[in-house]
């Protein structure tokens, strides 16, 4: 099979079932961010080749499924709304980011101010991909009505603050040192 198709040297993309549209139709947008917010995970968890903590190996299964799951969505994003759906969003997905979520919460320090983006390699990583995943969920609002699951949206909010979390656990878990935001500029 060839990678390349030359179909969309003229600026237009096929959705799942071979409906073309532009490529910055605000569909493409949405699935091509969900794409390149796995892609940030992924580089993300590069940083993670030494075995420098216990429960890493862990922590990157979730972190696996995470991905997973995500180039799901984008799938779901792909897919118009008058067509079938082969793999769907389940609540059950968002409660288990919420589970993790509480669970590594419950083992961070409290915080007391805002921190910015930094520390080890792993967590700063994780901290672009939320951004990321917060640029593909305003790109999923746009898109609600045509969604045929309205659990996108939560899923991407879920998942940002998932990534916030999992970014902190690992600069703990890792060494990495948070950096405040200092309000004196």
């Amino acid at each position: 099979m060839r990678i390349y198709t030359r179909s969309g040297d003229k600026g237009q993309t096929s959705l799942i079932y071979g409906k073309r549209v532009p490529k910055n139709d605000v569909r493409v947008e949405a699935y091509g961010t969900c794409d390149e917010a796995n892609s940030a995970i992924g580089l993300a968890m590069s940083h993670l080749t030494d075995d420098l903590w216990d429960g890493q190996e862990q922590f990157q299964g979730f972190m696996h499924r995470v991905q997973t799951i995500l180039f799901h969505v984008g799938a779901e994003l792909a897919t118009p709304k008058d067509k079938e759906v082969t793999w769907k969003l389940k609540d059950a997905h968002i409660k288990e980011l919420e589970a993790q979520i509480d669970q590594w919460d419950g083992e961070l320090p409290a915080l007391k101010n805002f921190i910015l983006p930094s520390g080890h390699p792993v967590a700063a990583g994780l901290h672009t991909a939320r951004t990321v995943v917060r640029r593909a969920e305003r790109l999923a609002v746009a898109l609600e009505d045509e969604l045929q699951n309205d659990l996108v949206v939560s899923y991407l909010n879920r998942l940002s603050d998932f990534l916030f979390v999992a970014a902190r656990y690992a600069n703990m878990k890792a060494g990495g040192q948070e950096i405040p935001l200092k309000a004196d500029v």
